[in-house]
């Protein structure tokens, strides 16, 4: 079976959920009150990318898209917090950049070792231990674990190469390459047959460079036709151009002339993703296969012109070597001034951003589908949504405190909010009920809010009172007085 060369892939990512927290009091004999004790869940694991010098292809993406990180366990009684998700680790070639689906660079990854974070994992929720407070001793609730970051990005991979070769199909590129340096490229006398890029490391006095023998280019590749973006984007990074010119070539309407004023056409139509603009790229042209004489005549008198344009011209021949060596040390000579102009490599700066002063760390817009309504953004605001236990009332009023602390009650106040309008925070959509500013919130039982109690209903409190009358056979009228259709009324 034939070797495939995968240079583009889409994948899809996601990272572990974070654990949940645990909500537990601590039972012993003789110790009634032992006070909370559930532990905090695992966070969840990330999704790396990492550069693998021995990956060569994004083939295995192609073939399995799909990747996930481990989740984090859930907290535990006595304190036992969760585990954290396994993160997962997936390889990638050297010189692969990660995009979004509409194009936008994230991360261009260059050099062993180099790692991005495709995808974060989800926090893990606190247990009622970490809750607990001067106010809140024993919390009856914990919270959830946030989910992990989902997302689909693009792979594409750009050769790592100092010099890359340009030129139409058949030109000999494959056939330079193969001399130059010790890659053995396919090569025969058809047109396109390269089709993926062949690296070869070239070897010229002390300089070592790499050179990428890169598919045939036609007129229109920058608009995407033949190989098109698929050829232009592995020379991105080079340092120098060449233009392999076919000097032998018996095609109606070709010469050397035109063919490198249309290489020089797509370089100027072709917008690198990765910046920089190619037309600025140093370059060299190459007259090939002046071993046919017609080829040699037409090279001599083709030169002249080229070099009146600025352009170093080397007129080779890959079947006897002629100019071959030549060709190399100039390479070189060109490879080594553009690495003495690059800047010093720095090492990475961890830079800390702090918000500024008047940052609020959250916004609130009106609602545009729902009138009279408002919708709250922010990290802070949407992350407390994702943690919280809406089966919880206790939970519930915590979420409320936290809202007030951050300050969203008394902007949505500001902004003319009325009580019962629809909030919406992130997923979650809320009847705004404004608290009493000022006004300290007394705790009642675990998992319960004062706040949140519907008063219509029966008690525990009231239950039990009931109980106590109807066994002293004073409270007859108070049993049949309790609402009918309350079960919990009933015994």
């Amino acid at each position: 079976m034939a070797s495939r060369f995968v240079d583009r892939a889409v994948i899809h990512l996601a990272a572990g959920n974070g654990g949940n927290g645990c909500a537990s009091v601590h039972r012993e004999k003789f110790k009634p009150l032992g006070g909370p004790d559930g532990g905090n869940g695992g966070n969840g694991g990330d999704v790396l990318l990492v550069v693998d010098p021995g990956v060569h292809t994004l083939l295995d993406f192609h073939f399995r898209p799909h990747a996930r990180a481990g989740n984090g366990k859930p907290g535990q009684g006595s304190n036992r917090n969760g585990a954290a998700g396994e993160s997962l680790e997936l390889r990638v070639p050297d010189g692969t950049v990660v995009l979004t689906e509409d194009g936008e660079v994230l991360a261009d990854l260059i050099g062993a070792g180099t790692t991005f974070v495709a995808a974060k994992g989800g926090r893990g929720g606190l247990g009622n231990a970490a809750l607990a407070s001067r106010a809140r001793k024993a919390p009856g609730f914990a919270l959830l674990g946030e989910p992990g970051e989902a997302r689909d990005l693009v792979l594409e991979l750009r050769s790592v190469a100092d010099v890359g070769l340009l030129g139409f199909p058949s030109a000999g590129k494959s056939s330079l390459i193969s001399v130059l340096s010790s890659a053995k490229p396919k090569i025969a006398d058809y047109p396109f047959t390269t089709l993926v890029p062949n690296l070869g490391v070239v070897t010229a006095g002390d300089t070592v460079f790499t050179m990428a023998d890169v598919p045939g280019l036609i007129p229109g590749a920058s608009e995407g036709k033949g190989l098109g973006l698929d050829f232009l984007r592995h020379i991105e990074r080079c340092a120098v151009l060449v233009h392999v010119i076919d000097c032998a070539t018996y095609e109606p309407n070709r010469d050397p002339i035109s063919d490198v004023d249309a290489l020089e056409n797509e370089l100027a139509r072709y917008t690198p993703a990765l910046g920089g603009d190619l037309a600025e790229r140093p370059r060299v042209v190459v007259l090939n296969k002046i071993d046919v004489p017609d080829a040699a005549e037409l090279a001599e008198l083709v030169r002249p012109e080229l070099e009146a344009r600025g352009l170093r011209v080397f007129e080779v021949s890959t079947v006897s070597r002629q100019g071959l060596r030549e060709l190399g040390f100039a390479l070189g000579e060109i490879v080594e001034r553009y690495r003495a102009s690059l800047p010093a490599a720095t090492p990475t700066k961890i830079v800390l951003s702090p918000p500024a002063v008047d940052d609020a760390g959250f916004s609130i817009e009106p609602d545009p589908e729902e009138p009279g309504g408002f919708i709250v953004r922010g990290k802070r605001p949407e992350r407390w949504v994702r943690q919280t236990d809406f089966g919880n009332d206790e939970a519930i009023g915590y979420l409320a405190d936290r809202l007030n602390r951050l300050g969203v009650e008394e902007e949505l106040a500001r902004m003319g909010a009325e009580p019962g309008c629809p909030v919406t925070i992130g997923d979650y959509t809320f009847d705004w009920e404004p608290s009493t500013p000022g006004v300290a919130t007394h705790l009642a039982g675990r998992g319960t809010d004062p706040r949140l109690e519907n008063h219509s209903r029966v008690t525990a409190a009231e239950r039990k009172e009931a109980r106590r009358l109807r066994r002293s056979g004073t409270g007859s009228n108070d049993a049949d007085d309790a609402d009918p259709s309350d079960e919990d009324a009933r015994e």
